[in-house]
């Protein structure tokens, strides 16, 4: 018997008829001698629709008391799939995150787990029942109902996973798995069956949105299987896992270790449109001007992404220092930099967001020349222009207009092989998660 945790983004569980569907495949999981744990996000468009209704109240509602809100849309979703799953005749119960033993810290809005008492679940699962889960909430330590951002349900799945030992975490979405580009972008993307925990970080760090950030940081750690598949399909998924040669199902055999000599050297295209860039320009060239710019940026809590410093004027003495970060984080910065510029000493601030970044995603690309020229010989082939380059042993993003991004994504595609000669790609909902 394995456990497997399962879960399901919110166009998995959009409507009552989507809720009956997945309740029939978890039912059907449950039947096949599996122990099983059900982690479920908002249903459809909830979350959004939740924050626009708060949006009408105030413009600046409290964050605990939007947290007490937003998690409202999973505690709807757990309900209603019990309700389905017992239904069936399989004996089901839901917990919200902080009955089933999120711990998280105090930080509304985007907090982070620091400990996983799974016991009420570990009971209920010891008992022949589902356990339903209502993912993207915990619980701190003052009692106060938390959420953990946006893929917060992802995160949930991961560390019910590790908490409870699970088998495999299988994270069921609107597309038969990770493929080498968006196949909204990239209609011929192909599934990768296996990707290592490091691709598949640098992938959801550039912007594939199949799989949380953290949850892939998580299931790293804790060494979690991770099984990227469809609700809406029986087709076998990715494996996210430490090697390329790991089974994806508990209960089968270990599949044959595959020839890393002959193993595709790129794994896949990411691309993001989330971030803005900010040029702090003419910044005093000499030692620590730079630590304290980035000191202010990280007081204003911004998250940073790529920095590049240009070589200073001779007779000025003076540099520019550009550096992108998420929508959201810009005017926090700004303010902060501005508040600021009489002692960091810089002449003005640029900021752009009408940008879009593009990432090549292989664990043996530092072993293999060429695949820079490659790249940046296929943008430009596309008429494309590049504005920051970043690299790390197994990725190199580039930034480039926003506008062209489309266009870059599936020229680099085509330029790498990448594109499958099996048909276009089905996205069964639309959103990806």
């Amino acid at each position: 018997m394995a456990l497997v945790v399962q879960k399901y983004g919110g166009s998995s569980v959009s409507d009552a008829h989507s809720i009956k569907r997945v309740a029939k495949r978890i039912a059907a999981t449950k039947r096949a001698g599996n122990d099983v744990v059900v982690v479920v996000s908002a249903m459809g468009d909830t979350t959004d629709e939740l924050l626009d209704l708060a949006g009408q109240i105030t413009p600046l509602p409290p964050q605990r008391e939007l947290d007490i809100l937003l998690t409202s849309g999973e505690r709807i979703s757990m309900s209603l799939l019990a309700m389905a799953i017992t239904n069936l005749g399989v004996r089901a119960k839901s917990f919200t995150g902080q009955q089933a033993g999120l711990m998280t810290d105090a930080v509304h809005g985007r907090a982070r787990l620091v400990d996983v008492v799974p016991h009420r679940i570990r009971e209920t699962v010891e008992k022949g029942q589902v356990a339903i889960v209502a993912g993207f909430q915990g619980v701190s330590s003052t009692n106060d109902v938390t959420t953990l951002g946006r893929g917060g349900s992802d995160t949930t799945a991961v560390a019910l996973a590790a908490g409870l030992d699970a088998d495999v975490c299988e994270i069921y979405t609107d597309v038969d798995g990770v493929f080498t580009a968006d196949p909204r972008i990239v209609p011929s993307a192909r599934k990768i069956d296996r990707v290592t925990y490091e691709e598949m970080l640098e992938l959801a760090a550039s912007g594939a949105k199949v799989l949380a950030l953290r949850a892939v940081e998580y299931a790293r750690r804790y060494d979690v299987p991770v099984h990227v598949r469809s609700s809406f399909s029986s087709t076998t998924g990715t494996l996210v896992t430490g090697t390329h040669g790991d089974a994806i199902d508990p209960n089968a055999p270990a599949a044959e270790e595959e020839n890393q000599m002959e193993a595709p050297i790129i794994s896949g295209v990411a691309h993001d449109r989330s971030e803005a860039k900010i040029t702090v320009v003419g910044v005093p060239d000499k030692p620590g001007t730079a630590a304290r710019i980035f000191e202010v940026v990280a007081g204003a809590g911004a998250n940073i992404d790529m920095i590049v410093q240009n070589v200073s004027a001779a007779h000025t003495g003076l540099t520019d220092i550009s550096f992108t970060l998420p929508h959201a984080d810009s005017p926090s910065t700004l303010a902060a930099l501005n508040a600021l510029q009489d002692e960091l000493g810089f002449a003005s601030l640029q900021y752009d967001d009408q940008i879009g970044k593009l990432s090549l995603v292989g664990a043996g690309m530092k072993s293999h020349p060429g695949v820079s020229a490659r790249l940046f010989g296929a943008l430009r082939d596309a008429g494309i222009n590049i504005e920051m380059i970043s690299t790390s042993e197994i990725r190199i993003s580039v930034v480039t207009r926003e506008d062209a991004l489309d266009d870059a994504v599936r020229a680099i595609h085509t330029a790498f092989d990448l594109d499958s000669a099996d048909g276009e790609a089905v996205v069964y909902a639309g959103s990806g998660r």
